[in-house]
């Protein structure tokens, strides 16, 4: 489910094109016989409303002004059916005939749809509209879909109803309640069968808090969400797990960001550790440049510092919207620089430091050490990289196997780049951001890496050709996969035992770069 031609993230075909990608990975789930099937209907049913809805408030109504009736009228026509068919698959359940008759009917209908819209409908539009308006759309797509109804309503009228349909039924927030049948607990979990028990434990309970999909949602509403780590929490708390980790001290500093004002640095002192000045690790917390804080990323930090017995610094940098591009990166290399000068204050050794971080975390580790490198400045002495992003662009086949992974999802991703990237178009060939797409002789400068990928995960792909492209350069770097766990896995070592191994793989990454025993 990719597009023929370039799109920006906040694109309307962009978006389109995202929600097409999850919808069918979740109906060949569905064909291969695996995961949930209840749960799996549920979510397409979710799904297919909230895009159904947005299309006919914002797209089709444009279509006849631009010469593009007969489509609007093909289009209204499939979307009558598919409504029609997850009433049916709502008030049904999976193995009788009806359900299934309607299931399969279903797909056909989506299919032939979406290879409308995909190969002709939209590329036709855009050529009309131009991309300046497609951007416009799809702003208003995202907040059609904050205003939507989430149960399919067939015999309504389909076009310049969106506050009356959303009056209808409550709050504009408050409309991915009762699914159908008040199954709401799941909608954002991973129902496809293809995590480990401990993973899919974890997912589960992350959506039981009952979050809305972030992707919908303005940023400062999606930050008041329960996050991954309150999922961790969640599950420590049925285990009867005692936490956060302890550790010897963990105190926040107040220091320079890339802007001329301040950031919070956050010092973890391990519990254990030899005299002297310690070896230093910088983390730096992932959320896709627009979520998240060092609190989400708190057990990551806390594990890495008892494991690798250094100090572990995070900086809290700026995010978007409020600052978009390069404004994190600005901050996370002012931090780095600080650390360096400033080690002996808290106990670190200036010779001896490490950075790494998770997701768009690992896309400034690495950044940062080809900054340094670029000024003439002393590298880090090891970098990991967890699920880096390392390029904008839709890479990689992780990108429809894992469509719709949680917790993090190709219409997610794109919201992230969107929120992050507005009103930087230039973004996407920054050095800083396509690492993937920088030379061999530059990138042939980066210290000893470690890059970790997880299975469902839409950023596998590129993770593991970073990995690829890392050894062609000659560096000396270690690519480690974990099959069965998903993006933000790494922090969940109380409760998951794929991210104790690898935190502990990070460890020794960065101690053999120390020259230090294992803690």
């Amino acid at each position: 489910m990719a597009l023929s031609y370039p799109t920006r993230p906040g694109d309307i075909d962009h978006l389109i094109a995202d929600d097409h990608a999850v919808v069918e990975r979740q109906f060949q789930h569905l064909e291969a016989g695996r995961g949930d099937r209840r749960v799996l209907v549920d979510q397409i049913s979710l799904e297919l409303a909230l895009h159904a809805f947005a299309e006919e408030v914002v797209l089709y109504p444009v279509w006849p002004e631009i010469g593009m009736a007969d489509e609007h009228d093909d289009a209204e026509h499939e979307h009558q059916q598919i409504k029609e068919l997850l009433v049916t698959l709502g008030r049904t359940d999976p193995g009788e005939r009806e359900f299934e008759d309607a299931l399969t009917r279903l797909m056909e209908v989506v299919r032939h749809h979406v290879h409308d819209e995909e190969d002709e409908e939209l590329p036709e539009f855009r050529q009309k509209a131009g991309p300046e308006r497609m951007a416009q759309l799809g702003k208003k797509f995202l907040a059609a879909k904050r205003q939507a109804p989430t149960r399919p309503h067939p015999h309504a009228p389909d076009e310049g109803i969106a506050e009356k349909i959303a009056g209808m039924l409550a709050k504009p927030l408050d409309h991915v309640r009762d699914l159908l049948s008040g199954r709401q607990k799941e909608t954002v979990t991973d129902p496809s069968g293809t995590l480990d028990p401990e993973a899919q434990a974890i997912v589960d309970a992350h959506s039981s808090l009952g979050p809305l999909p972030f992707e919908i949602l303005e940023p400062d509403q999606a930050r008041k969400q329960p996050g991954p780590d309150a999922a961790v929490k969640k599950v420590m708390a049925e285990r009867g797990i005692d936490g956060p980790e302890p550790v010897a001290a963990a105190e926040d500093l107040r220091i320079p960001d890339g802007a001329g004002g301040e950031q919070t640095l956050r010092v973890y002192t391990p519990e254990a550790g030899g005299p002297g000045p310690r070896p230093v690790l910088m983390w730096i917390h992932g959320g896709g440049w627009v979520l998240f804080d060092i609190d989400t990323y708190d057990a990551s930090c806390r594990g890495l510092a008892n494991k690798t017995g250094a100090i572990v610094v995070s900086p809290d940098y700026r995010r978007a919207p409020e600052a978009v591009f390069p404004a994190a990166h600005d901050d996370v290399l002012t931090a780095y620089r600080w650390v360096v000068a400033n080690a002996a204050s808290f106990g670190g050794d200036p010779a001896r430091v490490a950075i790494g971080g998770e997701s768009v975390g690992g896309n400034m580790a690495a950044a940062t050490c080809l900054q340094l490198a670029e000024a003439g400045e002393p590298l880090p002495a090891a970098q990991v990289c967890v699920y880096p992003l390392v390029t904008p662009e839709q890479h990689g086949a992780s990108m429809e196997d894992a469509a719709d992974a949680r917790p993090v999802d190709r219409p997610l991703l794109s919201w992230m780049a969107m929120h992050a990237f507005e009103g930087r178009p230039d973004a996407a060939t920054d050095p800083r951001i396509d690492l993937l797409g920088a030379p061999l002789e530059r990138l042939g400068v980066l210290p000893p890496t470690l890059v970790v990928t997880a299975e469902r995960d839409v950023l596998r792909s590129q993770g593991q050709d970073w990995a690829r492209r890392l050894e062609e350069a000659g560096v000396d770097v270690t690519l480690r996969h974990y099959d069965g766990v998903m993006h933000e896995f790494f922090g969940a070592s109380a409760v998951l035992a794929k991210a104790e191994d690898a935190q502990q793989e990070a460890a020794r990454h960065v101690l053999r770069a120390f020259g230090t025993a294992p803690a």
